[in-house]
């Protein structure tokens, strides 16, 4: 089997986006644009991401046997993702329904689908592959027993575990203990630190050291705008700038980030090396509307 610089295992998703001048309260209607279809999903986000920045990556996932599904299944063979692992039908694909402001900030709410379906047993039957990659990137869009089970398989190949707990839930602390890095958000990092003092702090600084308390080898937190803050057991945590960019669409941006951030580590940068590319990666997500669609090629990641 060839290896893989990245091996990522997670959901795949159609988004349906609808751009609203503001999002609607309580028992309110509002209109929107017309709606658009794009492939995404956390796990083939980051796929693609990486794939389109040149890394050899495959994913795991599942979908149905829809439309939505054969879009997913073109969009991560047009990026170059490989797709053995990629499964279909059991349920319809999972969908994201996107509202996104004239700001560029977005609210979305997730129709699970197919990906409830990925099991640790499909984990086991992909051992292959997972044994063939060097970096397994891991969000929570499946089932909590499958991200342990890939963790634990991860962990029995040698192979480096970056997980982004999106969206948000509680982690076993053997999951926690893989994280290299844990990459969170402010709300991802507040509700796993839920009973924690720091939970209450401004700082992401705050954030991190409490998160690293709870067992990840190292903690990314992104700051959107602000950039991303690097810390590791053996040194200070470390801010990193984001280049100043017009945002118009932030869907996806994470993804982008983090897909980025898993090649880095997989070619062999160090973990602040691999958070400045991933930084500029995700600043340039943001400048295009759509998820997948807005992903940088090499060339197009600016400079530093």
């Amino acid at each position: 089997m060839d290896t893989y610089d990245l091996l990522v295992v997670g959901s795949a998703n159609a988004d349906l986006v609808i751009g609203v001048d503001r999002r609607p309260a309580a028992g309110e209607t509002v209109l929107g644009s017309d709606l658009a279809v794009h492939p995404g999903g956390k796990g083939a986000n980051q796929a693609v991401a990486a794939a389109r920045l040149g890394a050899r990556t495959a994913l795991l996932a599942r979908v149905g046997d829809d439309a939505h599904g054969r879009l997913l299944l073109e969009s991560l063979r047009a990026a170059g993702v490989g797709t053995a692992g990629v499964m279909t039908g059991g349920a319809p694909t999972g969908v994201a329904l996107i509202t996104v402001d004239p700001a560029g900030d977005n609210s979305i709410v997730v129709s699970p689908g197919a990906n409830t379906r990925l099991t640790p047993g499909d984990v086991t039957d992909a051992g292959a592959l997972l044994a063939a990659a060097r970096v397994v990137s891991l969000q929570l869009e499946i089932p909590p027993a499958t991200v342990a089970a890939a963790v634990r398989a991860a962990r029995a190949a040698g192979t480096r575990v970056v997980l982004n707990p999106s969206p948000p839930a509680p982690l076993p602390a053997a999951v926690l203990a893989a994280c290299d890095p844990l990459v969170a958000n402010e709300h991802e990092a507040r509700f796993l630190l839920r009973g924690h003092a720091a939970a209450a702090a401004s700082e992401p600084e705050a954030w991190a050291s409490a998160l690293l308390e709870r067992g990840p080898r190292s903690v990314v937190v992104t700051l959107g705008a602000g950039g991303a803050l690097v810390a590791g057991r053996d040194g200070e945590a470390l801010r990193v700038p984001s280049p100043p960019v017009e945002a118009v669409d932030t869907t996806g941006a994470g993804d982008a980030f983090t897909g980025a951030l898993a090649w880095r580590l997989a070619a062999g940068d160090g973990l602040e090396e691999a958070v400045r590319f991933a930084v500029r990666v995700g600043a340039a997500a943001v400048t295009r509307a759509g998820a997948q669609e807005s992903f940088p090629a090499a060339e197009e990641v600016p400079a530093p």
